[in-house]
């Protein structure tokens, strides 16, 4: 936010002539223009990623908004029932610590963090003010799109997509962490011999090891094996 405001101040002085226009100063005024995000707030001098990336100024300062508006509930609030995963500058961090947090709920069966792995299911929760109470352990998490496939919420499991739908918005997704032995039992109690997609994660539509997070595991059928949507490259992304 600091930095952001030093440069539309500067800007401004700028225009007014009262400093110097410089070529990062001019080339932030042309962005915001042109309705783009100005690098300088998306990236270092470096080029490492300072903020989010986003395709436009409109979207990039909405989600600006709703990070702002999630962090200062959370404060004001307490611990949200449900957390807007694309919210997060880390989501891997977020993650790590739920698994933190499930490894200490269990102290007393002596799980260590390194044997605890992701558990994951798709709820039947479409809205986020349909969530009146946080897990018992782990956390829910909502704002992920499917790339590639559709989910129907009917029959609980992925389906292929509509004609000229690029983009499903995912139910709400519980998270939480679970011993590799019991997570094994549990994945063919809820998903048979066939088990589930092991559904890649990834923070932008870049899908590079820099911007992975986790796999979901999301419920297949018979007739659409697990092979056939890693075949077609269905990923779950947190901004399209």
């Amino acid at each position: 936010i600091s930095k952001v405001r030093f440069i539309l101040m500067q800007v401004q002085l700028a225009i007014r002539g009262e400093v110097v226009m410089t070529t990062e100063f001019q080339e932030s005024l042309d962005s915001i223009f042109d309705a783009r995000v100005p690098n300088l707030w998306e990236n270092t001098l470096t080029g490492d990623e300072f903020s989010w990336r986003l395709p436009n100024l409109g979207l990039w300062f909405s989600s600006f908004l709703s990070r702002d508006h999630q962090y200062c509930c959370w404060l004001n609030d307490g611990r949200p029932n449900s957390f807007w995963l694309t919210g997060f500058f880390n989501p891997n961090g977020c993650l790590t610590a739920m698994k933190q947090e499930v490894t200490r709920k269990h102290k007393a069966e002596k799980w260590a963090l390194d044997d605890v792995v992701y558990h994951t299911e798709v709820t039947n929760f479409e809205r986020v003010d349909q969530i009146k109470l946080p897990p018992n352990e782990g956390i829910f998490v909502h704002g992920l799109y499917l790339d590639g496939a559709s989910w129907s919420t009917k029959e609980g499991h992925l389906v292929d997509s509509q004609p000229k739908v690029l983009f499903v918005s995912l139910p709400v997704l519980f998270v939480t962490g679970n011993i590799r032995k019991e997570e094994d039992r549990s994945r063919k109690e809820l998903y048979g011999n066939i088990g589930p997609y092991e559904c890649p994660v990834y923070k932008y539509a870049s899908r590079t090891d820099r911007y992975f997070i986790f796999f979901a595991n999301l419920k297949c059928t018979k007739e659409k094996y697990p092979n056939k949507w890693a075949l077609r490259g269905v990923s779950l992304l947190c901004n399209t």
